[in-house]
């Protein structure tokens, strides 16, 4: 199958983040048999969804990992031209939810699947196809737990997130939280009686800002756009009407630390604010939502040389948003970021990839594997 038929199928599967994936684990586990090359479905805890593992050439040897996540964001937002999941071409653009971030990528590795089986590989290349990134990396997670027993330890591996086919060293860690407070209602006109949850968020809301403020003063990593960590308040919700004590408020914040900094660390002066409204009789809920580790992969490490060759770029030194390859990284494997598409069309109505873009990706697929035949 050419890349564009294989990406037509994989748009044609809406396997939004947060739902079950059967049906595109399923496609892609039957193609790869179809060229004899046995998948590992990894169900994850959640039971309706499942990451695959795949290799090719010998598995006792290092090689290296293709990864990427099978997910997609919604695409209810207002703007789609057409059916978001019915692949749609118009000249070099091919138009479809996920067609940038990140079945493009998907896409190309399995293109190139025949060249990969060509001829035997003395050293393997991996398929890692995990779930879920979309809500912050909660599939791979799984997946890089069984590494240690689907292959010998990776040389490195290139997480195809849209780059523009070019490499990418770095990039900030998240972690993201919802604090819930409750309170008592009651009539607006006797707040004594009452417990008011809006009000009491404040002092998180607040305990928010002032992290903020503190992380704009360093520590600097001139890689980055903005040099800092960060912190921000992204939705707040609560409250009925003007003369209803809320008994009830939602705040959900996240962070984004430098190389070196846990982003989870940056939640603490957040999370003191909110347990202390424990003590004015407050219900507090802190619930996780997505935590991954920075990417700091050095400029002279191999991978950054390997990828430069192949792709014929030098690597970016740094990008802010967040990848599964940091978490690669924390499990021992030298990761770095490279995959078609622009991460500028993401989750947007009418996203697209080009044509040339997912032929220069299977081309650097199709040269990795004539070096691991070598």
């Amino acid at each position: 199958m050419q890349v564009v038929e294989i990406l037509r199928k994989l748009i044609g599967f809406p396997s939004v983040v947060g739902t079950f994936n059967e049906a595109i684990v399923g496609w892609i586990d039957a193609y790869l048999r179809s060229f004899g090359i046995e998948a590992h479905i990894l169900p994850g805890p959640e039971g309706d969804r499942a990451n695959l593992f795949a290799t090719i050439g010998p598995s006792d040897q290092p090689g290296y990992v293709l990864s990427g996540h099978m997910d997609v964001v919604p695409a209810n937002e207002a703007g789609w031209s057409a059916d978001p999941f019915v692949l749609r071409a118009e000249g070099e653009r091919l138009y479809g939810r996920g067609t940038s971030d990140m079945k493009g990528f998907l896409a190309a590795v399995l293109a190139a699947v025949p060249a990969l089986t060509a001829s035997p590989l003395a050293r393997p290349v991996h398929l890692a196809f995990s779930y879920d990134e979309e809500a912050g990396c909660r599939g791979v997670p799984h997946l890089l737990s069984r590494l240690p027993d689907l292959c010998a330890p990776p040389l490195g591996a290139v997480i195809g997130e849209p780059s523009g086919m070019q490499a990418i060293l770095a990039h900030k860690g998240k972690a993201a939280a919802r604090i819930t407070v409750r309170g008592r209602t009651g009539h607006s006109s006797r707040p004594d009686l009452g417990l008011n949850a809006l009000h009491a968020m404040a002092d998180v809301l607040n305990a928010a800002i002032a992290t903020a403020q503190d992380l704009a003063r360093g520590p600097f990593d001139e890689a980055f756009e903005p040099s800092y960590s960060s912190l921000q308040a992204g939705t707040i919700h609560g409250g009925q009407a003007v003369n209803i004590i809320p008994d009830l408020c939602t705040l959900e914040v996240e962070a984004r630390a430098v190389s070196g900094v846990d982003p989870v660390s940056l939640l603490a002066g957040v999370r003191e604010a909110a347990e202390a409204l424990k003590t004015r009789g407050f219900a507090v809920e802190w619930d996780v939502l997505s935590a991954y580790p920075a990417l700091s992969l050095p400029p002279g490490a191999p991978l950054a040389g390997l990828l430069q060759e192949l792709t014929g770029k030098a690597p970016l030194a740094a990008v802010s948003y967040g990848t599964e390859a940091g978490l690669y990284q924390r499990a021992g494997v030298d990761a770095i970021i490279c995959g078609p598409g622009d991460i500028a069309r993401a989750h947007k109505p009418d996203e697209f990839i080009l044509m040339t873009e997912l032929a220069a990706c299977q081309a650097m697929v199709e040269a990795l594997a004539a070096r691991c035949r070598a």
